[in-house]
């Protein structure tokens, strides 16, 4: 499975984005996907993921009320809507596959897409 994102930008506090992320191959309807992010000097952080039925979503605590992770199986394609973006959310956001459903932790993932950058100005 290869994943192509895309969809950062600049944009003000308060703005909001959707980055989304094409993956190629047959199976994705058969992985669970998710979003994370790295912000510079800091670890890669969990952002939201979802089931490969998208019937179960889940995000982090920072981003709960804000953010919308969907999919398109039709489409190859998974989202993630940004609405009230806040300078803290800043970052390289990266998507990623895991086979099965998936978790909130990085290690679980089987394969990444090259990232795409959300710079959020105050």
């Amino acid at each position: 499975v290869q994943l192509q994102a895309s969809g950062g930008g600049l944009v003000q506090a308060g703005g909001s984005l959707r980055l989304s992320c094409v993956a190629s191959g047959r199976t994705f309807s058969s992985y669970g996907m998710g979003w994370f992010r790295q912000a510079p000097g800091k670890e890669r952080e969990f952002v939201a993921r979802i089931t490969w039925t998208g019937s179960y979503t889940y995000y982090a605590e920072s981003v709960r009320g804000r953010f919308t992770i969907s999919r398109d199986n039709a489409m190859n394609t998974v989202y993630l809507q940004m609405n009230d973006l806040k300078p803290e959310d800043t970052a390289v956001y990266y998507c990623a596959a895991a086979w099965g459903i998936g978790s909130i932790a990085a290690n679980t993932y089987d394969y990444w897409g090259q990232g795409t950058l959300v710079t959020v100005s105050s």
